[in-house]
């Protein structure tokens, strides 16, 4: 019986994460086929950015009701616990490593973590269409602290000044907390659009997660697995263990279970953002050892995600 029980977990777990490491695969296929080339990535990711993705989370957030279903705490909680970590991350790092600009994309690529598209389908895939309620608040408030941080400590590091004003207008501009905003205002206000506008924004947020990670597998660059690796390696560890592990601990020890932990663990398991390389290239930074961590987190959440769920699956706790 207890073996059984592994299997359904084991199975659960899996289930998660083989369907993203398909289509993931997938992508690298038919891009090295070349059916879909840079263009083709280049346009479906704007595509996501602009519309489909800011149209399922205005969708899933203002058909919900709130008011009464939402528990805003794990977010709270959420945003605390990655500024607590990126506090530790600059005061940690300068112990093995003195480049400061180095060590500036290893902490971005380590509390950072690619949730609007590899983390919501893990907490789809785990919950159903049920978990926007949770996930959509949670992707809201955390992008929102993720863009602060990674401008401030990009610009501190790389000798650009982090201008507020700069920092405020891209928050203001991004589709996605315009999408979040826009949908909380709907469901506080108990607003109700026409039924035919939700079933057409229905089919623009059926094709974000599919064309999402086909656009993510197609992008990764093996190639440039070859210098930096021992603080890719370091950063990487650092995303999909120890902060994963730290940020569950601590929603545990608060009292979350079930969906809201399952929401937690998978959100703070997604790989590094694809958003951290475009960041630091702009930047000017260390593009390469940004592009190293984001190949590694990619690939290696597969696994650590599927352990973790596993583990937590295993207690009862999700």
């Amino acid at each position: 019986m207890a073996l059984n029980n592994f299997l359904d977990v084991l199975v659960f777990s899996f289930s998660i994460t083989m369907p993203i490491f398909l289509i993931l695969a997938l992508g690298v296929v038919l891009y090295r086929v070349r059916i879909i080339n840079d263009n083709f990535i280049d346009i479906a990711s704007k595509l996501v950015f602009n519309v489909t993705l800011p149209a399922l989370l205005f969708i899933s957030i203002s058909k919900t009701d709130l008011t009464r279903n939402t528990d805003f705490s794990l977010v709270l909680y959420a945003m605390i616990a990655v500024t607590v970590t990126y506090i530790a991350l600059e005061l940690l790092l300068p112990i093995w490593f003195s480049n400061k600009a180095e060590r500036a994309v290893l902490v971005q690529g380590a509390f950072r973590s690619n949730m609007g598209i590899i983390g919501l389908a893990y907490c789809v895939n785990a919950y159903g269409n049920d978990v926007f309620a949770v996930a959509s608040v949670y992707l809201g408030g955390v992008t929102i602290l993720f863009n602060i941080l990674s401008v401030i400590g990009l610009s501190r590091a790389l000798g650009a000044n982090a201008n507020l004003i700069s920092i405020l207008k891209g928050i203001a501009k991004n589709p996605l907390i315009i999408a979040i905003s826009a949908a909380f205002i709907t469901s506080f206000t108990g607003l109700s659009l026409p039924s035919t506008l939700y079933k057409a924004g229905d089919y623009f947020a059926q094709m974000t997660l599919p064309l999402a990670l086909l656009c993510a597998g197609a992008s990764l660059s093996f190639s440039s697995l070859k210098n930096g690796m021992l603080g890719a390696i370091v950063a990487s560890v650092g995303k999909l263990i120890f902060i994963p592990f730290a940020l569950t601990l601590g929603g545990y020890l608060l009292g979350y279970r079930g969906v809201e932990l399952g929401v937690l663990f998978l959100m703070s398991s997604a790989p590094t953002a694809s958003a951290s390389y475009i960041m630091v290239r702009a930047m000017k930074g260390n593009s390469v050892l940004a592009a190293n961590i984001i190949v590694i987190t990619t690939i290696a959440s597969l696994l650590t995600t599927s352990i973790g769920v596993t583990l937590l699956r295993t207690f009862n706790l999700i």
